[in-house]
């Protein structure tokens, strides 16, 4: 749990007492009251605040995604937010997240409104990260308006505010192609050791998976190691493919 005062909070912290967040506990129990009051709950474990609806011809797509950074299933409503959620999996700064994680109610003027960010993620500093998501054409005046509160009310207790869109071409699709190795299933110790002593010196994806053995039996875990970020290749330039360029990222490995 993130504890202690919001250490960017901004001025008018009481401002917070005058939205309300409703949410489901860790230990399945309904919450409601001010975010002044309950803005260090740990969200990121939050069960979804509201539910997911499905129903017979809708265009959009609702589902879930197994998350490799909490290891538990994030919801989402379209393939737009699915992606979102891959690329808060993917981000090495996010230690959790979930989806629908609460729901804020405020006044404006004569009339009360309410909100259900997309999600919430919790970052390895412990700062919290709540996330829109809306392609930037289907933005208008009112959801504009919901926006810019929620980031204004997010910026009061310390957390940040992210709204997003579609992924730019080609990091959707290289960033779909390598969760499918996300799980810790394609992680291979003796084969990772090779990984990371063979592409010490950056080189060719294919050309230092052949290196190692059997290409077929190698590949799995080196883009394990590309999703861990163990080892590091130019995912928005170009597609991922044989001819990339691949090598050991410069950081710690778990």
């Amino acid at each position: 749990m993130f504890v202690g005062e919001p250490a960017e909070a901004v001025p008018g912290w009481g401002y917070a007492s005058a939205v309300h967040v409703g949410f489901v506990g860790v230990d399945g129990v309904e919450q409601f009251g001010s975010l002044a009051r309950y803005w260090n709950e740990p969200f990121e474990r939050a069960s979804p605040a509201r539910k997911f609806i499905a129903f017979k011809g809708q265009k959009n797509f609702t589902g879930d995604y197994w998350a490799a950074t909490s290891r538990d299933l994030v919801g989402y409503e379209s393939w737009v937010e699915r992606d979102a959620a891959m690329a808060l999996d993917f981000d090495p700064a996010v230690i959790a997240l979930a989806s629908q994680p609460f729901h804020l109610v405020w006044a404006d003027g004569d009339r009360d409104r309410e909100h259900s960010p997309d999600y919430f993620a919790r970052l390895s500093d412990g700062t919290g990260v709540v996330v829109d998501v809306r392609p930037e054409s289907l933005v208008d005046e009112e959801a504009a308006e919901v926006f810019a509160f929620t980031a204004r009310i997010c910026a009061t207790v310390g957390w940040k505010f992210r709204l997003v869109g579609d992924l730019d071409q080609p990091f959707r699709a290289n960033l779909r192609w390598l969760a499918r190795y996300r799980h810790p299933r394609c992680h291979r110790a003796s084969v990772a050791a090779l990984l990371r002593e063979v592409f010490v010196e950056p080189q060719l994806l294919f050309a230092g998976a052949d290196r190692i053995g059997d290409r077929m039996a190698v590949l799995p875990v080196l883009y394990h190691l590309l999703w861990r970020h163990e080892l590091t290749a130019d995912l928005v330039s170009g597609p991922l493919g044989g001819g990339t360029v691949v090598s050991l990222a410069a950081r710690g490995w778990s």
